[in-house]
């Protein structure tokens, strides 16, 4: 797959069929988004003997980083982690366009104009809620208009709907922050994933048989409800058990937030290391225990229930 950052200054000369979006997780959504935009390239190449490719184009940064940083929403995943993704699914080029100033006065259909002029748009793939251009002021109608006079194909992909409720980045950035985490997992079709590197702690854990590992996370990322979790961790390319706390460790009076993980089976030291911790599902609400023992007797049951609990990780 071709990873490009591009801002309208390059050609791409084969024909292209293009999802547009955020995509922020690569929830079930965009799946759909990108699974119609490959179908559509295969019956092209089919149907005209040609070598369209399926592209993705999204943003780099999030609009409102530049047009208003206090109303920027939290991110679910790096641009790292939506490529790994991006190419297990077959997309073929990802561009993640820098969202600055120039880009933000672009009028909707000089926004258009250019996909079809530099990219070579044979077709544009939507989400039915899509806007674009100065303002947003571009929408799907408005595409159906451009599709005619540029002369592209466009589908229109309709919501996709669990349990009720309309999978969307915002509604699975509310259920992770709700602690709802097997929810925002149904949504995303794959565990919530958060990475950084181990960086030292109190070193608390360990005095009382229970060490843990402190992830340095970013702020610009959806941190979890806080509470106690099941979670797997991912180092060195090999899956562990875990117990990840979410919280202020109340019962040894932490003041700030921190995400520790007891990893099960596990002994090595790995501070600076790179690890990826998904949730798989909340365990129990954090709680201040009225001593030392207490809490290593609910740690013990906490542990208990990650090693007789198993996940399919068939996902990764």
């Amino acid at each position: 797959m071709r990873v490009i950052k591009d801002n309208f200054k390059h050609e791409i000369k084969n024909p292209t069929f293009i999802a547009l979006g955020s995509f922020d997780g690569i929830h079930q959504g965009h799946r759909a988004l990108i699974e119609k935009a490959i179908e559509a390239t295969k019956l092209y190449n089919k149907h005209y003997n040609k070598d369209a490719k399926t592209m993705v184009c999204t943003f780099n940064n999030h609009p409102l980083t530049v047009i208003n940083k206090d109303l920027a929403p939290k991110l679910i995943m790096d641009n790292k982690n939506k490529v790994e993704i991006l190419q297990g699914l077959g997309v073929d080029i990802v561009n993640f366009m820098e969202f600055d100033r120039d880009l933000m006065k672009i009028s909707p259909e000089e926004f258009i104009f250019n996909l079809k002029h530099f990219y070579n748009v044979t077709g544009i793939i939507v989400g039915f809620n899509y806007r674009f251009g100065y303002k947003n002021l571009g929408d799907v109608e408005l595409l159906k208009t451009l599709s005619t006079s540029l002369g592209f194909t466009l589908n229109i992909v309709e919501p996709v709907i669990v349990e009720d409720e309309v999978v969307s980045s915002s509604a699975i950035r509310y259920h992770i922050q709700e602690g709802n985490i097997e929810r925002a997992n149904k949504f995303l079709q794959r565990p919530f994933m958060l990475s950084g590197k181990v960086i030292k702690g109190k070193q608390i854990g360990r005095t009382i048989g229970f060490p843990t590992i402190n992830l340095g996370y970013s702020k610009k990322f959806t941190i979890p409800k806080g509470g106690v979790y099941y979670t797997y961790v991912e180092y060195n390319n090999k899956f562990y058990k875990g117990i990840t706390n979410i919280g202020y460790n109340p019962t040894v009076e932490g003041r700030k937030l921190s995400i520790e993980t007891h990893i099960l089976d596990f002994e090595k030291s790995i501070y600076n290391k790179e690890v990826n911790i998904y949730f798989v599902s909340k365990i129990r609400e954090e709680k201040k225990f009225k001593s030392i023992e207490d809490l290593k007797i609910q740690l013990e049951a906490d542990k208990n229930f990650a090693k007789s609990t198993n996940y399919n990780l068939s996902w990764k």
